[in-house]
């Protein structure tokens, strides 16, 4: 029988610098069965602008944590996947409370989590709280017996912080217990390319249309690839595009006949 703990060890081991674990972010779950049912597809995660735009509420903890333990709960019980959650800034004022929430996030089933290092606005968390809060949420796992995978989120490079600050934050959050830097921001091949070189652990980022190409992102070593609210936007795009064909009486899309196994 295969454990949460198993699960995420198995979900750790696909973090291969070079052979990138490729999320397609879900938000419900439908969305979740949909992407976990396609080829190669080795687990799932989900994004916290995407729930919040299905709830009808703002991203950065729009949701109340109650909200979000009830939707991760509800992704990792329809799929047999491992789960990771985009579990914002943990939901707390301090590292006592991101280590309660994570422990509740945990009994969810989830075997990762994002935590993000920025405040709501404009302004990053400051250096040794962000720090605490990662080992924090390192600590609920630990309780729990379950070596959870924490994404630490670095938003330096979109918050003003230069180059060099983010590189500090990532390898301090590893040292914290975190398992893989996601460097928000990289935005070239050389700026991945640099965070890969200079972070002292596995490195993490998200795309969308315009980004690095995964090939690329798989040569240069980077270990994990995400999308975001990206996938929500292609899958809406879709909608929308269907919608206004049916109402000018187009032709029925083939799609119409797609069903979930």
């Amino acid at each position: 029988m295969t454990t949460q703990a198993d699960l995420a060890r198995r979900f750790d081991d696909l973090h291969v610098p070079g052979d990138p674990v490729i999320l397609v972010n879900v938000w419900d779950a439908v969305s979740a069965r949909a992407v976990a049912s396609a080829p190669g597809v080795r687990a799932i995660a989900t994004a916290s602008h995407a729930v919040s735009e299905a709830h009808g509420v703002s991203d950065g903890e729009g949701l109340d944590v109650d909200t979000a333990l009830s939707v991760a709960r509800t992704v990792v019980q329809s799929v047999p996947l491992p789960v990771t959650i985009d579990f914002e800034r943990g939901y707390a004022e301090d590292a006592l409370g991101v280590e309660a929430n994570v422990a509740r996030l945990i009994e969810t089933g989830a075997v990762g989590l994002n935590l993000e290092d920025s405040i709501p606005g404009t302004a990053m968390r400051p250096f040794e709280d962000a720090v605490t809060r990662v080992a924090a949420a390192r600590a609920a796992g630990e309780e729990a017996g379950v070596p959870i995978v924490i994404n630490a989120r670095v938003d330096s490079l979109v918050r003003g912080e230069s180059f060099e600050q983010a590189i500090e934050r990532a390898n301090a959050y590893l040292g914290a217990g975190a398992s893989v830097i996601f460097m928000l921001g990289l935005r070239t091949e050389h700026e991945v390319k640099r965070a890969v070189d200079e972070v002292d652990g596995r490195v993490s980022v998200m795309v969308g249309s315009d980004s690095v190409p995964l090939a690329t992102l798989a040569r240069l070593g980077v270990s994990r690839v995400s999308f975001g609210p990206f996938s929500q936007a292609l899958a809406m795009a879709h909608l929308h595009r269907a919608a206004s064909d049916l109402s000018a009486l187009g032709p029925y899309p083939k799609e119409l006949g797609f069903r979930l196994e």
